[in-house]
C-alpha cells in the first residue's frame, strides 16, 4: 500500500511538473530590421527581454531580424495574421491601401515628436481605425523621428532643388509628398537603399537620422538637409507591432496579462521615444566626414509646408471617397498630437 502511495505521489508530481512546462510558450518574432540597427537592439530586443522577464521565463522568444524566416517586408503583416510567425514589427506602408485611416500620421508637417505622436496614434486608432487591425492582436503603434533629405551629389536648399531628382520614399503618402514637391518618387523598402543609391537607381532618400548608419547613407550620400526639429516634421512613417490573434487567444490568463502590460498607449509612446533617441548617434555618424548638413531657414520651412498642403487635401478627398469623414479624421489626429505633445 505504501508503495502504491509513493507511485501515485510521483505520478502527481510528474503531472504537476508537466503542467508547469506546458505553460511555457515560445513566440517567433520577425522583422526586416538588421541585427546591427538601433531599432533591433534598443527597441525589439529590449521589448522581448522585458516580456521574458515579466513572465518569469514562461514566454520565450525566437528572434528573427532581417527577414530570416523568409518573405519580403511587404509580407510581414500577413505572416502575423496567418500564423506563419507570432509577432511582427513592420510599416503600415508595407500594406498599401489596407490601413488608409491610420496613414494620417504620415501626412507632411504633422508629427511633432515621436513619443507624443505615437501616443496620439494609439489613441486615434482605438477611436477611429480599430477595425483596420481586426485580423491581429495589436500590440503597439508608433512613428519615428523627423524625416529629412539625403542626397548623393546635390544639396537640397529649396523646393526647386528637388525637381527631377529620383528620391526614395518609404510609403505611398511619402512618395505622394515627394511627387508634389517635384521629385521623381521611387518606393523602396529600407534594406534596398544602399544598393539602389550605389547603382544610381536613386539620387537620394528620405529617412530619419537613426537609420542612416544602418543603411550606409552616411557613406553613400554627401548632402543632408534637415528642418528645425522644434517644428512639425517633413514626414514620419507609421509602424505597428502585431501578434497572431489565435496565438494570443491561446495564452493562459497570466501570460495574456504580461502581453497586455507591454502593449498599448505606454508601449507605443516608449517605442516612439526610443526610436527618435536613436537619431542622436545617427546624426553623429556623419561627423568627421566630408558630408554637408544644411538646416532650412524659417522661410524655407514655410515654403515646403505650403507646397505640401495638397497632400493633405488629396488624403481628405480620398478618405471622403471611401465613405469616411476625411476632414474629421485629420482634425482628430492633429488634436490628439497637440494633446500628447503638451
Amino acid at each position: 500500500m505504501k508503495f502504491k502511495r509513493l507511485v501515485l505521489a510521483a505520478a502527481l508530481g510528474l503531472a504537476a511538473t508537466t503542467g508547469a512546462w506546458a505553460q511555457t510558450v515560445t513566440l517567433k518574432f520577425h522583422t526586416f530590421m538588421s541585427p546591427q540597427s538601433g531599432v533591433w537592439k534598443n527597441m525589439h530586443t529590449a521589448w522581448m527581454d522585458k516580456i521574458e522577464q515579466d513572465s518569469g521565463g514562461k514566454i520565450k522568444f525566437e528572434r528573427y531580424p532581417a527577414m530570416q524566416l523568409g518573405g519580403t517586408p511587404f509580407n510581414l503583416y500577413d505572416q502575423a495574421r496567418d500564423g506563419v510567425v507570432d509577432v511582427v514589427w513592420t510599416l503600415v506602408g508595407n500594406t498599401p491601401g489596407r490601413m488608409p485611416r491610420t496613414e494620417v500620421f504620415e501626412l507632411p508637417f504633422t508629427m511633432t515628436n515621436a513619443e507624443a505622436t505615437s501616443r496620439a496614434m494609439w489613441e486615434y486608432v482605438q477611436a477611429n481605425a480599430k477595425d483596420e487591425f481586426k485580423d491581429v492582436q495589436l500590440i503597439a503603434t508608433h512613428v519615428h523621428g523627423p524625416g529629412l533629405f539625403h542626397t548623393k551629389s546635390k544639396q537640397i536648399k529649396s523646393v526647386a532643388d528637388l525637381k527631377g531628382l529620383k528620391m526614395r520614399g518609404p510609403t505611398r503618402l511619402t512618395t505622394n509628398l515627394l511627387k508634389t514637391l517635384g521629385a521623381t518618387p521611387v518606393g523602396l523598402p529600407l534594406p534596398q537603399i544602399p544598393d539602389a543609391m550605389s547603382k544610381g537607381v536613386i539620387d537620394g532618400a528620405v529617412i530619419p537620422w537613426e537609420v542612416v548608419p544602418a543603411v550606409k547613407v552616411n557613406e553613400l550620400a554627401k548632402f543632408h538637409s534637415e528642418f528645425d526639429p522644434t517644428k512639425p516634421a517633413l514626414y514620419t512613417t507609421t509602424f505597428v507591432m502585431a501578434m497572431n490573434k489565435a496565438k494570443y487567444d491561446s495564452l493562459p490568463a497570466d501570460l495574456k496579462k504580461v502581453i497586455d502590460a507591454n502593449s498599448g498607449l505606454e508601449t507605443s509612446g516608449w517605442l516612439g521615444k526610443v526610436q527618435q533617441g536613436n537619431d542622436v548617434p545617427g546624426r553623429k555618424s556623419v561627423d568627421g566626414r566630408s558630408n554637408v548638413v544644411y538646416r532650412f531657414s524659417p522661410a524655407e520651412y514655410e515654403a515646403f509646408k505650403q507646397a505640401a498642403d495638397r497632400v493633405d487635401d488629396d488624403w481628405v478627398k480620398e478618405m471622403t471617397g471611401k465613405g469616411h469623414d476625411g476632414k474629421a479624421l485629420l482634425e482628430s489626429a492633429r488634436s490628439l498630437i497637440v494633446k500628447h505633445t503638451k
